[in-house]
């Protein structure tokens, strides 16, 4: 057996260990179990962090305001620095629809070593708001006060973290929290089903999903003793006493990847996490062009490889040999006369093929678009390439007119 023989025998073994020994990563039944309701419902605050969101927010935001939740819940918009109308037109939305009670807040730019979206997570989680008896409230997530009577107020139960652009079902605050509540979660996150209107999102977004989960397999993120840990920022609903323990956001306030972030936080302080596909949960952001959905995955690929040339040569030679070798050994097996090569790579792009379609169904796109996915991972080999480039060009993980250094770089010190 030749050389494009053997290359073909090791894609076709990292396949079948992937199919088999990667915590079944390509299967999508992973929802949110059914939890048992509470008696009595916990309180929850919704923060939405939102910077320059004006054109997705009337998708988005009504949903909330909408929300059908028995117990007390309060939205709290945080507007980052918006030059586009975003705290108006949140303003404008409630009052036109009615339903929780919104504030909306500005925390100002954020100081050195944050980045902007923790910056206002963590003005929005602290948010001191007046409650329906007209009670100030003097506490926020990160302090208990004494009222003299020997009780204590810690704010909300549950904080419900959740993007500006992600839509959700009228029950999808009370899921959630009857979720958390019967498995004894600290921390449930969905996956929010991602827009795939267009042909470059029909092609690109389902691989997206499916690269997350097999980087980071849902049924191992909740085990208590498995390392892997992992959350979807687009809807994250946390227990605020697991938050103060985990000292979040502060923790990992430099983390550009923050939803993973804050979930590995949390299960190194012993909390338990759980996640998995959404239904009911809907992001209405819009990636038309295949340039906005390069900038959407160039802007923190390389900051997921940590900033280091090690582990981009690796994972350029990883996707080589996994993606990229299947197609390439078939067609220069048969065009060779290796039968032996043309076999093994046929196999393992077949095995390949297979992973990927429950993803597609979950999407509802058409089957006929898993053999192209060794072509959409070249595309995101591209995009990592291009994030380490811009990187080191200093327009690493640029966002809405903020770019951000390595946390090294940051102007301050890690948090402990």
């Amino acid at each position: 057996m030749g050389a494009l023989g053997w290359t073909a025998s090791a894609s076709l073994a990292a396949w079948l260990w992937l199919l088999l020994g990667q915590g079944f990563f390509w299967r999508t039944d992973v929802r949110l179990p059914a939890g048992r309701e509470p008696s009595v419902w916990p309180s929850v605050r919704i923060v939405v962090p939102a910077r320059d969101e004006a054109a997705v927010l009337p998708s988005s935001l009504p949903s909330l305001l909408a929300q059908d939740y028995p117990g007390r819940a309060e939205i709290v918009l945080v507007d980052d620095g918006s030059s586009d109308g975003t705290g108006r037109i949140a303003r404008e939305l409630s009052a036109a629809h009615g339903g929780l009670p919104l504030t909306v807040t500005t925390p100002g730019e954020p100081p050195a070593g944050w980045t902007g979206k923790l910056w206002a997570v963590r003005h929005g989680m602290a948010h001191a708001r007046v409650d329906d008896d007209h009670r100030a409230s003097q506490t926020s997530v990160h302090a208990r006060v004494d009222d003299g009577s020997g009780t204590t107020d810690s704010g909300p139960d549950f904080l419900l973290l959740t993007d500006a652009d992600i839509a959700h079902a009228p029950d999808s605050l009370r899921k959630l929290v009857a979720a958390a509540e019967g498995g004894g979660h600290d921390l449930v996150s969905l996956m929010a089903r991602l827009r795939v209107a267009s042909a470059w999102e029909r092609l690109v977004v389902p691989a997206f999903v499916y690269f997350f989960a097999q980087l980071y397999p849902f049924r191992r993120v909740r085990r208590p003793r498995a390392r892997t840990a992992a959350a979807a920022g687009g809807c994250v609903l946390l227990r605020t006493g697991t938050a103060v323990r985990a000292d979040v956001p502060a923790a990992i306030r430099q983390a550009v990847i923050d939803d993973v972030a804050l979930a590995r936080t949390v299960k190194r302080r012993g909390g338990r996490i759980w996640l998995g596909l959404a239904d009911g949960v809907d992001s209405v952001r819009p990636y038309p062009r295949l340039g906005d959905l390069w900038r959407m995955v160039s802007r923190s690929a390389y900051a997921q490889l940590r900033h280091n040339p090690l582990l981009l040569l690796g994972t350029i030679a990883g996707l080589v040999l996994v993606y990229v070798v299947p197609p390439v050994a078939l067609w220069a097996g048969l065009l060779s006369g290796d039968a032996m090569a043309a076999a093994l790579g046929g196999t393992a792009w077949l095995v390949m093929t297979l992973t990927y379609l429950p993803m597609l169904r979950y999407y509802r796109l058409s089957p006929w678009l898993a053999p192209l996915l060794p072509g959409t991972a070249l595309l995101y080999l591209l995009m990592t390439v291009d994030s380490a480039v811009q990187h080191y060009r200093g327009r690493g993980a640029a966002w809405k007119g903020r770019t951000y250094p390595r946390p090294e770089r940051a102007g301050a010190a890690p948090h402990p």
